[in-house]
């Protein structure tokens, strides 16, 4: 029995999630610890961006075995339209300017692709 595309997209999605609330307490545990500086806590955020969406992609690659360019793109675009989502529903609003938010839909999209690539 062939797997449901959109029942393996969330599941992979819901994982990612998890890395990412594991990574982001560890990044906050580091805060805490280190005392981090605000561009050491932007360069970690994107690095978890790139790590999680990287992750997904493979996942998704190695789900479906096919089309995993697509799907890994679809996976890190998803990881960012949530991510934007929830912060929009919490902010009342955007936070940050369209060069933020860009830079942080490209490093989704180029992460979630080059994890299907190499799946």
């Amino acid at each position: 029995m062939e797997k449901s595309k959109v029942s393996v997209t969330l599941k992979n999605l819901l994982f990612v999630y998890i890395v990412t609330g594991v990574l982001l307490v560890a990044l906050a545990l580091a805060l805490y610890k280190f005392k981090l500086k605000e561009g050491q806590i932007r360069m970690g955020v994107n690095g978890i961006y790139v790590l999680s969406c990287f992750l997904g992609g493979i996942l998704m690659g190695k789900s479906l075995k096919r089309k995993r360019f697509f799907w890994g793109l679809l996976i890190g675009v998803l990881y960012f339209t949530v991510l934007m989502g929830v912060s929009m529903m919490l902010n009342r609003g955007l936070n940050g300017d369209w060069r933020q938010i860009s830079v942080a839909l490209g490093i989704c999209a180029g992460s979630g692709t080059i994890g299907g690539m190499v799946s």
